[in-house]
């Protein structure tokens, strides 16, 4: 639905550049065709969510085993700072106003267009907004606000039209404030990407809703983490067992533990789940663009290495390398190779 959203604002903001530019040049205005002009700065801005939108649905791969999602982020700061400068630039044209002042003057079309802009703007906007909120998504909610701003602009001459001729200053007054308002918009939400990008947990209250369904199903939970990726969610757990239960059985309660966290948390795709009391430990990533339950699962027993090596003659020395680069690390015993990752390429490593 996010993509569907950003195509339709390419659309529309490409009509309303264009109408704009049209009537612009048809009617001799200026002010019109400037307006025209600065729209395809929006369209600018609603591509660049489109992009980024777009690559975060691409699936993991070697080089970003965590997947794309990070790019929604990085399209979203882009967005942001076209905002910022926006603000800065709005800011600027008021002080110009308050310096050289002057009566405004608009055409009856102007006035039409001007109008017909605002809503459509506005409509595009709360779209966006609502959207972007509900699939918590900032590169969208970054464009509804980029939007909304031409509205606001649109509003500032309306009002003007009527209140600047008691008191001359009206236009740049409200131009500033809406350019402080855009600037304290785009910090907000510069804070939200810098803080996506750096892995910022997930948040207090999806943490208390995954150690709530813990506490329910009665497992201890010993360890969380949790980070916040874009516009999806990864946990990592550490649970104790009672120790006499048998390893499927504890696996069994990792599953259900797993199944219930991913069911009952809104844009959770990855949990891994190490069972401390019995030595285990399981990760399931669960296809972003997937269907249904189509769960990926990997994991091993850690002991299992143990046993193999005493299978394969392999003593605990040796070796921990990857296949790819050739990377190789002394192997330590307790650690199984498949739990270290290449520096280089973040794949398993294997025993040498």
């Amino acid at each position: 639905m996010k993509e569907t959203i950003s195509k339709i604002a390419i659309g529309v903001n490409i009509i309303l550049a264009g109408l704009k530019i049209f009537i612009g040049i048809t009617n001799y205005s200026s002010a019109i065709l400037a307006e025209g002009l600065h729209s395809f700065i929006d369209v600018f801005a609603s591509f660049i969510s489109y992009l980024g939108i777009k690559i975060a649905k691409k699936p993991a791969d070697e080089k970003h085993p965590y997947g794309h999602f990070k790019f929604e982020v990085l399209a979203g700061l882009v967005v942001t700072l076209i905002l910022v400068m926006t603000g800065l630039g709005i800011i600027y044209e008021a002080y110009q106003k308050f310096l050289h002042p002057t009566f405004l003057k608009i055409s009856l079309i102007s006035f039409g267009v001007m109008i017909f802009s605002a809503i459509v703007n506005e409509i595009m906007a709360r779209l966006k907004i609502n959207f972007g909120k509900k699939e918590n998504s900032m590169v969208l909610i970054s464009d509804g606000i980029h939007s909304r701003v031409d509205a606001l602009t649109s509003l500032i001459v309306f009002v003007g039209l009527f209140l600047t001729k008691y008191w001359i200053y009206t236009d740049a007054f409200l131009a500033a404030l809406i350019g402080l308002y855009i600037i304290r918009e785009s910090v907000f939400l510069g804070k939200e990407a810098v803080d996506s990008l750096l892995d910022v947990s997930a948040g207090k209250e999806v943490e208390d809703q995954i150690k709530t369904i813990t506490q329910n199903l009665n497992i201890h939970l010993n360890y969380l983490k949790t980070q916040r990726k874009g516009s999806v969610i990864t946990a990592n757990l550490e649970i104790i067992l009672p120790n006499n239960l048998k390893i499927e059985e504890a696996t069994k309660i990792s599953e259900t533990l797993r199944k219930k966290l991913m069911t009952e948390i809104k844009n959770l795709v990855y949990v891994a789940i190490q069972i401390k009391s019995h030595d285990v430990e399981t990760g399931f990533y669960k296809p972003f663009f997937g269907h249904g339950f189509a769960w990926w699962k990997r994991g091993r027993f850690k002991n299992q290495e143990k046993q193999e090596e005493a299978m394969a003659g392999k003593g605990p020395g040796g070796y921990c390398v990857c296949l790819k680069c050739g990377y190789k690390i002394s192997h330590q015993a307790g650690v199984p190779c498949s739990s270290l990752n290449c520096p280089n390429y973040g794949i398993p490593l294997q025993r040498e």
